[in-house]
């Protein structure tokens, strides 16, 4: 196909936290599929805190950008151009394409889409690697048991409000915290959460995290980290679990600050903490689509997502995350679905 392509690359390693200028659009040719290759158009970009650690200058677990080169990032599209038998013109996929307009793909790690189960958008959030990302944390790392109190940080956003909605499936008490009295009107109103706080409304936090989660926390699904999680510490209760998923209140500190050292929290209350990657659960991808697939078509599990439009406006989108603009999942409009 004849055209151009537009692309965001990264221009400079953000201090602190990321700045528009951080980044640059430029014009390229369009790519073109050979055999065994597609072109796809992409309708929707995906943008998300974890690619704050791989733009820091240095190599971290989850590999790093160069100054110059294309950020990355999930995307949903519409193939526009096939080569490649399987995979028809029309058709929608998902795939690591990045920042960019058009993409070519022989096929490798690419999911196909079924927007009869959910908009497209939706593949880059409940049905991306967000949802699943919240249903292996919650069920396979954090364990939960009918009757017990978990409490979600970031509960708000694409990850944790699907995993106290998945909580409260599986029969638990589900509380949280947001940044904002409209997040945590949408927690309470509209997801079913038992309760939830806007942090930076809460003063004493550790009186706050008692207050929605009466007699403690047995799991806690930590996605920011900070102050949060160590009031929440105080209040683990016996054998209690700690998922750790993010810290996106230290991604952007250049001089992380000491807070209170709570492990001997974990030794009196014999609780445990434990990190993971959502990649160690590639192989079983598939059963957490299916079984969230089958929560979205009976209403037990909702999603929203914050979508801002254009791709030049990635970078604004990005940085909007550690503000704590979006509610839901974030994602970048780059083209219609027509």
């Amino acid at each position: 196909m004849a055209g151009k392509n537009r692309q965001i690359l990264l221009a400079a390693y953000p201090v602190g936290m990321p700045k528009e200028n951080d980044f640059r659009l430029v014009e390229t040719d369009m790519p073109t599929a050979r055999d065994g290759e597609f072109l796809v158009r992409i309708n929707y970009l995906s943008v998300d805190p974890y690619l704050r650690g791989i733009i820091r200058g240095r190599r971290t677990g989850e590999g790093s950008v160069e100054i110059g080169q294309l950020m990355p990032g999930r995307a949903v599209g519409t193939i526009v151009e096939s080569k490649k038998r399987g995979y028809g013109a029309g058709k929608t996929v998902a795939g690591e394409w990045g920042w960019q307009e058009y993409a070519v793909s022989d096929g490798k790690d690419v999911r196909k889409v079924d927007t009869s189960v959910a908009p497209m958008p939706a593949w880059l959030g409940v049905l991306g690697m967000p949802g699943v990302t919240a249903y292996f944390g919650l069920l396979e790392i954090g364990k939960p048991k009918k009757g017990e109190s978990v409490f979600v940080s970031g509960a708000a956003g694409a990850v944790g409000s699907t995993v106290g909605q998945i909580a409260k499936i599986k029969g638990c008490r589900a509380a949280g915290s947001a940044g904002s009295n409209e997040k945590v009107e949408w927690l309470t109103k509209e997801l079913g959460f038992d309760a939830a706080f806007n942090y930076h409304e809460a003063g004493d936090l550790a009186a706050k995290v008692a207050e929605v989660a009466p007699g403690g926390v047995d799991l806690y699904y930590d996605n920011v980290g900070g102050p949060v999680t160590d009031a929440v510490f105080t209040k683990l209760r016996t054998g209690a679990r700690v998922v750790i998923c993010g810290q996106i209140d230290q991604y952007n500190a250049e001089d992380v600050p000491q807070g209170p050292r709570l492990l001997w929290r974990l030794l009196v209350k014999r609780a445990r903490a434990q990190g993971f990657m959502v990649f160690q659960f590639g192989k079983r991808w598939n059963e957490a689509i299916a079984q969230i697939s089958k929560w979205l078509k009976s209403g037990k599990l909702k999603h929203r997502e914050s979508i801002v439009e254009g791709l030049e406006n990635a970078p604004k989108a990005f940085i909007g995350l550690f503000e704590g603009r979006n509610i839901g999942k974030q994602v970048v409009k780059v083209a219609g679905e027509e």
